[in-house]
């Protein structure tokens, strides 16, 4: 029978808190009032994960397990499960380490029954570190300020999409993917539930700060012209200031008789000057290195292999 709802699961060495992801999922499967389907994704883990996702597709109907052939990344491996996802009625979305609660399907569902497109929730509060709690704050709120789509404060991938914009989202060509950006600008009809996150149910956290750089990078250049305005305006700040200093030297000269001099300062110049071409030229540099990814084409991720329902086997 084909599932009402599919939830994916993307997983990155997380053979620790497996049984406890397991035991709640097959818990919750149980009692709900719907069909449903659990895509676990493994994301080229170095961990025993894989085998573990093996042995339980090959013997839990629930659970279909998808292995990529090398690690690609959080938002791909998740575009993996949307695409790999049967659900007719609707999809979901939460990480494997449990900080968001699974038990909240149903009322994320029962917003899609009432007509909601798009389910989204929203983090009331962070059971983490204060300085990974302010970068998130501060990373939201500037990515809000610059956008073109109005992203919501505070909600990341977490959420319920109905089969629409699941499929909507999933035919987006972007290479450099940031779900929650993605599913905000395809629009329709979308609502906002509000949970206390957890803390990590075991295990360490895989969004390192370089990790969560790159994805901030990609919300921001994937959503955002701004970095480029921002170059125009230094281009007009630095041509303003040097046509005020090139007046204090003339004004200097003709009146006073004299030149300004200051070895030290040319170079300070010269420097500063150099530095804010480097950073145009990076700005300028990261666009079109997402062109020239994305004029590529290579696909977005390739599955190694596939076992879904009862030792059934694909790939």
């Amino acid at each position: 029978m084909t599932p009402e709802v599919s939830v994916i699961v993307p997983l990155y060495n997380e053979e620790s808190v497996f049984p406890s992801l397991i035991a709640r999922l097959d818990a919750l499967a149980s009692t709900l009032p719907f069909s449903v389907e659990f895509v676990l994704v493994d994301d080229g883990s170095n961990d025993n994960t894989p085998l573990l996702m093996e042995n339980l597709a090959m013997t839990n109907g629930n659970f279909t397990s998808v292995f990529l052939s090398r690690n690609f990344g959080h938002q791909i491996a998740v575009t993996a499960g949307m695409e790999t996802a049967s659900g007719t009625h609707a999809v979901m979305i939460i990480d494997g380490d449990l900080q968001d609660p699974p038990e909240l399907i149903t009322s994320f569902y029962d917003k899609i029954k009432e007509g909601y497109d798009v389910v989204f929730a929203v983090r009331t509060k962070r059971k983490e570190g204060i300085v990974k709690r302010s970068a998130y704050w501060i990373f939201y709120r500037l990515l809000k300020s610059i956008s073109k789509v109005d992203i919501p404060l505070d909600s990341g991938d977490f959420c319920m999409m109905n089969r629409t914009v699941n499929d909507a989202v999933v035919a987006m060509p972007e290479q450099s993917r940031f779900i929650r950006g993605m599913r905000t600008w395809v629009g329709f009809k979308q609502i906002g539930l509000e949970y206390e996150r957890q803390k990590r149910e075991a295990g360490e956290p895989k969004y390192t700060f370089k990790k969560l750089f790159q994805l901030a990078y990609d919300g921001i250049f994937n959503f955002s012209d701004v970095p480029l305005k921002v170059i125009t305006k230094l281009g007009i700040f630095t041509i303003l200031l040097s046509i005020l200093y090139l007046g204090y030297v003339l004004v200097k000269k003709i009146f006073f008789g004299a030149v300004p001099e200051g070895f030290t300062a040319l170079i300070a110049a010269i420097v500063l000057f150099s530095g804010v071409q480097l950073i145009c030229l990076g700005v300028i540099g990261e666009y079109v290195a997402r062109i020239y990814d994305q004029v590529r084409g290579r696909p977005l991720f390739i599955v190694r292999r596939k076992i879904a329902n009862k030792k059934k086997m694909h790939g």
